[in-house]
């Protein structure tokens, strides 16, 4: 018996059958169909549509100037939706070979330089899948153990009259049929899964794939919209952030009308010190004029080096009244870094405070231009009242924040006022933030949500409760701070609110102020919102989304219960900001396809300083608003019907770490100028205690980790150092000889998801002799409970931060352990032995008491630790090491 399909005659199945089809079986990949139903029900629906008789005619032209059959010029145009809809350029679709038949796997690459190359590729899929048809593929899927079809797609070209299924597994069924009026493109579709208005979009699709492929099969395919206009309109006005007027003023100067209208008010809260808005606006003036007396002028850069203090605000303000540009720099850098980025920001002056670390002076020393000036220093310089008349533009550049940099240099990302004042307003909106109400600023200085932090509150006759470092790492401390300080907003990462949330469970107390906590830096979680709920039903959480690039955050996803969505969305833009989901070619993609986040409006940063090549590839010309520009941000995301945005995470080597952005090349190319590291590659460890750094090194003789993190500790940060070492002969390769990051992610988290394994190369557990006594047991049960590996793997000897543990895993250590350890303790005793030879000498000096939360207090740390050499010195216990 033979079969006629697609203009092929195929025959009985043949011997080299079952290896064709394990190769599409195993070939990797799962096509799937956006969802976007804004109301989902069970069943299906059909959706018809006349193919105009001028575009079969074209097709059928198509089809014979090429030699192919017309089902290959279908196929092809079917190809291209797919590829628009999955954001993949490798698709499958289900196949119908013949008429009832059960649809076959047909892989396809869209990966060709014109119409006519997908046309051929068509062609080729189709003919390879016909001359293997006969083979018993489900036998095959069944023995290799396949969940379900390759494709939530399939294509049927000439499908007959009638009923028009979905196979199982199968989202939307695709065929064009020839009736007495003519060719109708056919879609039966999933309402659970797509809607009428969404199925009408993608026969849209369809059509306009078969007329750009038909008018000029020439040309090139990547860069063709198959979106109509008014979705594109759509996506252009309606999923932008609502329109706000702004005033035409800088942060600063409503700042200086709040002094007017009542200077008495405090302003800044730091431990027992309080300043009014008139003493802070004072202490900013002095510092302006000291800059001015310096030279500084419009958009000069000027370093701020001090603690996050008052005078550290003061120094903000004064340096945006001076008219000048603000680059924070922590004290705790590498004395390297720090003078790569002063250098790289063209900046001369620092200011900065007496008791400064001996890092800056190693900087500034390398760099005889740049000259310090003490911020006490400048409060004495000038008697002179007033408010510097200084004329600031909102135009003009407003800070430089440095982020990780992906050629190991980091790079400093420039924003307006203009832009800083948007995301200041579109906090101030969202979060509830009015006059009178307190803002807990917690974020380190390098990060640009310390600025929103200090200043949204000044803006509108609130008040800013600076935090210590040294009480956000104390959790009972911090909420007796925001209790004590009536804290109405503040913020923080998901991670360090799972710590604070933890605590609250196990010693419930009150948060009478707190009405809204916003929540950025790494991705939220359900659960994590859904235990903040039953815990805190009356307090709001705003998941924030952004980047350095746009001005901070232009997100806002605010909730007052746990949403129905199976992830926290993004939310919608904020004010004034523009959002778009784009292919490669920054064309939009359909409403619910997957794409890559880039942003427009005001929010748009001016580039990266002294960088015009990255500038031009991260800040590429606008191709829908003509003299605009737009920040593309490497991150992947789809839109959800109600306009919210979803993340989808990142396709380069750029990560969050406890909310710290890091560039994995950054890191690697620190490695290899170890002295004896050959070759070195960085995967991120997941597991129960949140995302790590693990780095992989060829070399002769393996260095120890304390080696390799005091000569990281030159180039890096403290957050960006890895928190565990493994040496390996060699790195694994994929077949086109570069490092295989699939096989590194496997070796850093373990496949089962338990920890680092690698055969045989592992570090700080498995240490060979199991706990002996019960307090070691104890001990090993939470120790693996916090790290996410098993606890057969937990040896007496092993080290907690050699484990993996670092300054957040530890405080969840210290609250599992109730009250009877200290994260002090830990740092001091990180050998589990030793930790538990503690517990035993407080047991037997100490009472048994039931936990309560002064006593709680004990649990935690009573200061932050501080860096030091020998064993103890871990990664994850430094002052970089900490939330935001």
């Amino acid at each position: 018996m033979t079969v006629e399909a697609g203009g092929r005659t195929c025959r009985p199945g043949r011997p080299d059958d079952a290896g064709f089809w394990r190769a599409v079986l195993t070939g990797g990949g799962v096509t799937t169909v956006p969802r976007w139903s804004v109301a989902p029900v069970a069943g299906g629906a059909e959706h018809e549509e006349a193919v105009p008789e001028g575009v079969m005619t074209a097709v059928r032209r198509l089809a014979h100037d090429m030699a192919v059959p017309v089902s290959s010029v279908l196929l092809a145009a079917h190809a291209k939706v797919l590829a628009v809809l999955s954001g993949e350029h490798e698709v499958t679709t289900g196949y119908v070979a013949e008429p009832g038949g059960r649809p076959l796997p047909c892989r396809l690459t869209t990966d060709v330089p014109s119409w006519q190359a997908l046309v051929r590729e068509a062609r080729r899929g189709e003919a390879d899948l016909l001359a293997h048809q006969r083979f018993p593929v489900v036998e095959l899927e069944r023995e290799l153990g396949l969940p379900g079809p390759l494709s939530e797609a399939s294509f049927d070209p000439f499908p007959a009259d009638g009923a028009f299924d979905l196979p199982p597994g199968t989202v939307l069924r695709v065929g064009i049929g020839r009736y007495a009026g003519g060719a109708v493109l056919r879609l039966r579709y999933r309402r659970d899964a797509l809607d009428a208005a969404y199925a009408a979009r993608v026969a849209g699709y369809h059509l306009a794939a078969l007329r750009l492929m038909t008018a000029d099969p020439g040309a090139t395919h990547q860069a063709r919209s198959l979106l109509s206009g008014s979705e594109i309109r759509f996506q252009l006005d309606a999923l932008a952030g609502p329109r706000r007027e702004l005033p035409r003023r800088c942060v600063h100067e409503l700042f200086e009308e709040r002094v007017r209208d009542d200077g008495n008010a405090v302003a800044l809260v730091h431990g027992a010190r309080q300043w009014t808005y008139a003493e802070l606006n004072e202490r900013a003036d002095k510092v302006a004029r000291a800059l001015l007396l310096r030279g500084v002028g419009r958009e000069d850069v000027v370093a701020v080096v001090t603690e996050r203090d008052p005078d550290w605000a003061a120094a903000v303000l004064g340096v945006f009244k001076a008219g000048g540009v603000y680059l924070p720099v922590e004290p705790h850098f590498p004395a390297d870094r720090m003078a790569r980025m002063l250098l790289r920001a063209g900046c001369r002056l620092v200011l900065t405070e007496r008791g400064s670390t001996t890092n800056l002076a190693q900087a500034v020393d390398m760099l005889p231009e740049v000259r310090t000036v003490l911020v006490e220093v400048a409060y004495e310089e000038t008697r002179a009242t007033g408010d510097v008349d200084v004329d600031v533009s909102l135009d003009q550049l407003a800070y430089v924040f440095f982020t990780s940099g992906s050629t190991g240099e980091p790079k400093g990302a420039m924003c307006e006022h203009a832009g800083m004042l948007n995301h200041i307003h579109a906090k101030i909106d969202d979060l509830g933030i009015g006059e009178g109400h307190v803002v807990a600023q917690t974020a380190p200085q390098c990060f640009d949500i310390s600025l929103w932090q200090l200043l949204a509150a000044l803006v509108v006759g609130g008040r800013t409760l600076l935090v210590p470092q040294e009480v956000i790492w104390d959790v009972p401390r911090y909420l007796d701070t925001v209790v004590d300080g009536r804290v109405n907003v503040l913020q923080a990462v998901p991670s360090y609110l799972d710590a604070v949330l933890s605590f609250l469970e196990r010693c419930p107390r009150g948060l009478p102020d707190l009405r809204c906590v916003s929540v950025t830096g790494e991705a939220l979680k359900k659960e994590l919102v859904e235990r903040w709920f039953a815990a805190q039903p009356g307090i709001r959480l705003v998941n924030a989304y952004g980047l350095t690039e746009t001005s901070d955050d232009t997100n806002h996803e605010v909730m007052d219960r746990v949403p129905d969505t199976e992830r926290i969305p993004l939310g919608r833009p904020v004010n004034n900001v523009r959002v778009r989901v784009v292919d490669e070619s920054l064309s939009l993609v359909p409403l619910g396809a997957p794409g890559e986040i880039v942003f427009g409006g005001v929010c748009v940063g001016r580039g990266y300083v002294n960088d015009p090549e990255r500038t031009r590839r991260s800040f590429p010309a606008d191709p829908y608003r003509t003299g605009e520009r737009l920040y593309r941000s490497g991150d992947h995301g789809r839109w959800l019907p109600g306009g919210k945005l979803d993340f989808l995470g990142r396709r380069d080597s750029q990560v969050k770490i406890r909310g710290f952005r890091i560039e994995i090349e950054d890191v690697e190319n620190a490695l290899l100028k170890v002295p004896g590291v050959h070759a070195g590659a960085v995967a991120v460890a997941q597991d129960v205690g949140g995302r790590r750094l693990v780095a992989f090194c060829c070399g002769e003789p393996p260095l120890a980790d304390d080696a390799m993190r005091e000569q990281l500790g030159r180039w890096l940060p403290a957050y960006m150092v890895p928190s565990g070492f493994h040496w390996r002969s060699d790195l694994p390769l994929t077949v086109n000889g570069k490092v295989d990051r699939k096989a590194l992610a496997s070796l850093a988290t373990g496949l089962d998801g338990t920890g680092p394994r690698d055969g045989g190369d592992t570090t700080g557990s498995e240490s060979g002799e199991p706990p002996r006594t019960p307090a070691e047991r104890r001990l090993a049960a939470a120790w693996a409970s916090v790290l996410g590996i098993p606890q057969h793997r937990v040896g007496r000897h092993d080290h907690f931060f050699d484990s993996g543990g670092t300054s957040l895993t530890a405080v969840r250590l210290a609250i599992r352990l109730d009250r009877l350890l200290t994260l002090k303790d830990l740092t001091r005793n990180p050998v589990l032995a030793d930790l538990a030879r503690l517990l035993d000498a407080r047991a037997a000096s100490s009472p048994t008491v039931e936990p309560s939360t002064e006593a709680m207090r004990d649990v935690l740390l009573t200061h932050h630790p501080t860096p030091r050499t020998g064993p103890a010195a871990r990664p994850g216990t430094g002052p970089d090491d900490r939330p935001d």
